[in-house]
């Protein structure tokens, strides 16, 4: 599934309205180059989950854990692990736990990547001054696949 959007806001509505389908034990994966949306949709997600905090990126930290929502949220960002290092985070934890889990730049990580996940690819479709973004949505596993076909991603309704 992809869908097109043309603002920011756009791309929060996405993941609040996402994080209204989401469980326990849920695994997001964001792609897509710097600048291209990742953590927007994040800052969606986590108002859809009920967090307040001011979300931000975990290009340093690699792993921000935000526990006042309906679900734990635990954002991370695996880049700084391109060389590897992955297998000694413990990913498998938060994984398997109690919140969901938000991956960016999840191809550093593949071998931990748990079979059932949703993973949003985000391509920038830059004309000059505009905002547009392309974000293909692929479901592995029926969870995911049931949220998809729901239509509660659809930004007309």
């Amino acid at each position: 599934m992809k869908v097109n959007v043309t603002e920011p806001s756009q791309t929060q509505r996405l993941g609040e309205a996402l994080a209204t389908q989401l469980q326990p034990g849920d695994v997001i994966l964001l792609d897509g180059d710097l600048g291209a949306g990742k953590t927007t949709f994040t800052k969606g997600l986590a108002k859809g989950l009920g967090i307040k905090r001011n979300i931000k990126s975990p290009t340093f930290t690699i792993i921000r854990e935000y526990q006042d929502g309906r679900l734990p949220l635990y954002h991370m960002d695996v880049y700084r692990l391109e060389v590897g290092g992955s297998d000694e985070l413990g990913l498998d934890e938060y994984f398997d736990g109690d919140g969901v889990s938000v991956v960016e730049w999840s191809k550093f990580a593949e071998a931990e990547l748990p079979t059932n996940y949703l993973r949003l690819k985000f391509t920038r479709q830059d004309e000059l001054g505009t905002n547009n973004r392309e974000i293909e949505f692929t479901a592995q596993g029926e969870h995911f696949k049931a949220i998809l076909a729901s239509g509660v991603l659809n930004l007309d309704e």
